[in-house]
């Protein structure tokens, strides 16, 4: 959440962060309007419990009518103090129900505008010329069917569609992908951690995913648990509730952890294949931090990205996303989004968000600088997306026999093989 503070000094910053999102900006009078409340109402508590106790000394030295009155007036005034803390309870709830609602302060360098409003900042690699190669390439289904590595027709028997398995070498891929994701977060100073799958609504809310992206969660009702959708919420509510020493940071951590997302709003979209899927594994890489360490942050964690998919050998660009495109935590937010030949565009493979003191309000994470407590800084950035990863493998280092060539970064993890052989014609 947003500092109460800045609402109340800069409510035009606020409106126009919420006019970027797309979002209603008159949530912001109305916030502003149960703040005022809540304050006021505390005073107004406050003046009457200094009243009642001023009285309380009084009445034992009172006698006949002078007692009689202060004893009537003893009588209103707690129940008009019991008034003012409910009054207060009101409104503090109300102002929490608001804020909890209004998304992170957008960066004011973030391009303004949708999905398709993007500025790029930088393109490594060339897309490949199948036709100059003499022929056309497979989509990664059809490769990966040849080399017994994706089966989604089972997927889709046994738990419906957006469902696959991933068999053989595909398996063997994964870990491969998910070692050497793990091997380069490590070496850059990531503490490894194999996260839960299911956390409890204060997690997955204080981390902003039951906002806008509500309907993306999957919800287990009879034990009011989340499927996670990301490891960034257990990796953000790890240290809810505790003050960290300056000096101990930055922590930065690295989490692998199934990932569920219902893909609300999306049907009709890359229905073929294991490009948008309702599970997948991921490793993401999770940076608390001062917040005055928060941009530079935002730059290694897109750094540490772009080595990633350059030791991949993938073509990509990076996005500095639109307004209208950021998650409710996020006040910045760079994808990057490798090439995917059969579609003929980039698609997002990785993205790495800044959201400054956002979450750390909500989960009540803070930092200790010398006598002074305060919020600290989160930010995330995936780094493998497995699924996606490996549909831009297949395709961009696929052979004419149907073939697919290793990165060398993989090699190690594959029992040295340089290529993945087809199984089947």
């Amino acid at each position: 959440m947003i500092d109460l503070r800045l609402l109340r000094e800069d409510p035009d910053r606020v409106r126009a962060s919420q006019r970027a999102r797309g979002e209603d900006v008159a949530l912001v009078d109305a916030l502003l309007s149960a703040d005022e409340r809540r304050r006021s109402s505390s005073v107004r508590f406050d003046e009457l419990r200094s009243e009642q106790k001023s009285l309380g000394k009084l009445i034992p030295k009172a006698a006949g009518e002078e007692k009689a009155e202060l004893l009537k007036r003893a009588g209103e005034l707690s129940a008009a103090v019991k008034a003012a803390d409910a009054e207060q309870d009101e409104a503090a709830a109300e102002t929490q129900r608001l804020l909890l609602q209004l998304g992170n302060l957008v960066h004011p360098e973030v391009p303004v505008g949708g999905e398709d409003d993007f500025t790029v900042l930088d393109t490594v690699g060339t897309p490949r010329d199948f036709a100059a190669e003499g022929f056309e390439p497979k989509d990664h289904l059809e490769l990966g069917q040849l080399l017994g590595a994706i089966d989604v027709e089972r997927g889709a028997k046994v738990s419906g569609s957006r469902f696959y398995y991933l068999t053989g070498v595909g398996a063997l891929l994964e870990l491969a992908l998910v070692n050497a994701a793990i091997a380069q977060a490590t070496a850059a100073g990531f503490t490894p951690m194999l996260t839960p799958a299911l956390v409890k609504p204060r997690a997955m809310e204080g981390t902003g995913f039951l906002g806008q992206a509500a309907a993306d969660v999957y919800h287990l009702e009879k034990d009011d648990f989340y499927l996670v959708g990301t490891s960034e919420v257990p990796l953000a509510a790890y240290h809810m509730d505790e003050i960290i020493e300056a000096d101990r940071l930055p922590l930065r951590y690295a989490g692998f952890s199934p990932c569920f997302r219902r893909e609300a709003g999306t049907y009709g979209k890359d229905t073929r294949g294991i490009f948008r899927v309702h599970q997948f594994d991921k490793v993401e890489m999770f940076s608390y931090v001062a917040p005055e360490e928060a941009e530079a942050e935002h730059g290694r964690l897109l750094e540490w990205e772009k080595q990633w998919l350059t030791s991949l050998e993938l073509p990509f660009q990076v996005i500095d996303t639109a307004s209208g495109d950021l998650g409710a935590s996020a006040s910045r937010k760079y994808d990057c989004e490798a090439w995917i030949p059969t579609q003929g565009k980039y698609r997002e493979l990785t993205s790495t968000s800044n959201c400054n003191e956002f979450q750390a309000r909500r989960l009540s994470v803070r930092m200790r600088d010398g006598k002074h407590v305060k919020p600290l800084a989160t930010l995330n950035g995936t780094l493998c997306a497995v699924p996606r990863t490996i549909v831009a493998l297949l395709e961009n280092h696929q052979q004419a026999d149907g073939s697919v060539r290793v990165p060398e970064v993989l090699r190690p993890y594959l029992g040295g093989r340089e290529l993945l052989e087809p199984t089947a014609r």
